[in-house]
């Protein structure tokens, strides 16, 4: 007997790593049907971010909302897939594209098989700060998101306001906001103060400051830098001058200064 044990050890470690890469490479492919033929009937889904389990007839619906909707999604992986036994050990980063940065997840999955089929699934996420000056927040999703759907909602909000613009307007608000990116007020507001660590109004003005500089560097002389501030949605030069200071460490004037010295330098012959 203990001749054997060893073999049969080696073969059950193989046989579950080679499972789990098949049905790694099926979700890798957005292949829902594929996905979903590896789990067990039985099979309870740990998501301990969101402080729930998922059961079989509930996990297709969980699963479409977190799958990657591209190949080239933001998803790194952090080591290979590593089996022992009848478990496997999945480690992955997801970096949120509209956080600029500014935060990720470190997800870990922990896949238990039995009988050929996946029976459980323990995944473990975690917030990661890319900025040490940042206060920690909570890291249970109490609205129902996996750090994946928040890697998602995060994409389809910057990329509303990198297309739509809707910050020029100065009367914007995040109910709007939340509509027009299929989402609800609550969830947005979660992203944006316990992910993203920014209000609505920040994260507002920093897209329009960003706005405002492109003008900036284009503008003829002179430039008339609150008529500037206006039209890129500011609606309080208080606020304006605020988040300019902050964000340029200068004085709007400052800056202007320095584009014209800029570009006289290179008229010059």
């Amino acid at each position: 007997m203990p001749d054997i044990a060893p073999d049969a050890d080696s073969q059950l470690t193989h046989a579950t790593g080679e499972l789990v890469l098949r049905h790694h490479l099926c979700w890798r492919h957005r292949d829902l049907d594929g996905v979903m033929a590896y789990y067990h009937p039985d099979i309870q889904y740990h998501d301990f971010f969101q402080n729930r389990v998922i059961g079989y007839p509930e996990l297709r619906e969980y699963l479409q909302a977190s799958m990657p909707r591209a190949a080239d999604e933001a998803i790194e992986h952090t080591d290979r897939i590593r089996a022992d036994g009848d478990t496997a050990f999945i480690q992955y980063r997801i970096t949120l594209r509209g956080g600029q940065g500014l935060v990720s997840f470190r997800t870990s999955e922990a896949i238990t098989v039995r009988d050929g089929l996946i029976w459980r699934v323990n995944e473990y996420a975690s917030l990661v700060h890319e900025q040490p000056a940042q206060a920690l927040r909570p890291t249970v999703s109490r609205l129902g998101l996996s750090p994946q759907q928040l890697g998602h909602m995060a994409n389809d909000l910057q990329q509303y306001f990198d297309s739509k613009q809707p910050y020029l307007d100065p009367e914007l608000d995040l109910q709007r906001v939340a509509k027009e990116c299929g989402y609800s007020r609550n969830q947005i507001s979660y992203l944006l103060n316990q992910v993203l660590g920014q209000s609505f109004y920040r994260y507002v003005n920093q897209a329009r400051l960003q706005h405002l500089l492109a003008a900036l560097n284009t503008a003829q002389a002179p430039i008339k830098v609150d008529e500037l501030a206006f039209a890129a949605g500011f609606n309080s030069l208080s606020a304006f001058y605020s988040a300019f200071r902050q964000h340029t460490g200068q004085s709007p004037k400052a800056y202007v200064k320095q584009i014209s010295l800029r570009a006289r330098a290179q008229d010059s012959p």
